[in-house]
């Protein structure tokens, strides 16, 4: 019986790429069974496109300060995708909040890393949220992406104790460590399926 084709993976970002480099790193090393096909950002000089470029992965930008409306926005994002044969988005700082109609386009295979172990403290500075409700452990979570922001079928989590000295800073730091642990083992197990 022949091998299955690799999915291909397009990967959307808004600024330095870090969870994006993580995803390259473990396609490239074999720990991911998926290609990366493109990578995309929202902001033309977001310091991940050199990233990807000098990896001699394909970039686009698709300026939303440009594309507008958010829908003709998301239809060039998905047109950039489609052109690379994506069978499988990531965001990774991918800072747009996406349309029903990219989501049904992709519907089950966009995944999405947040900082917080979701359900709880979604959306931006979940970081600070967790510091100022006074948890005691925080973390991350890999998730499917749906119509509502930080939802969405959990694949993966990552706990982080909450230090009593953390500040945000601190706290995001140690979180970033397990995204870039987490992400690519949750990509893996898509690509699998």
């Amino acid at each position: 019986m022949p091998d299955r084709p690799r999915p291909k993976v397009g990967i959307l970002i808004s600024g330095r790429g870090s969870n994006m480099t993580a995803l390259l790193a473990a396609m490239k090393d074999g720990r991911v069974a998926a290609d990366p096909a493109v990578v995309v950002s929202n902001v033309p000089d977001a310091p991940g496109l050199k990233i990807a470029s000098d990896a001699g992965i394909p970039t686009a930008v698709v300026d939303h300060r440009l594309v507008k409306p958010r829908g003709a926005h998301d239809r060039a994002v998905l047109d950039v995708l489609r052109g690379r044969g994506v069978g499988i988005v990531c965001l990774a700082g991918y800072m747009r909040f996406l349309t029903p109609a990219f989501i049904d386009a992709y519907r089950g295979r966009i995944l999405n890393v947040h900082p917080s172990l979701l359900p709880a403290f979604p959306g931006l500075d979940a970081q600070r949220q967790a510091l100022e409700h006074g948890a005691k452990v925080s973390g991350c979570t890999v998730h499917l992406v749906d119509e509502t922001l930080d939802h969405g079928p959990i694949l993966l989590q990552s706990a982080v104790p909450v230090l009593p000295d953390d500040t945000v800073e601190s706290l995001s730091a140690r979180i970033l460590e397990q995204e870039h642990k987490l992400y690519p083992q949750a990509l893996a197990l898509l690509a699998s399926r």
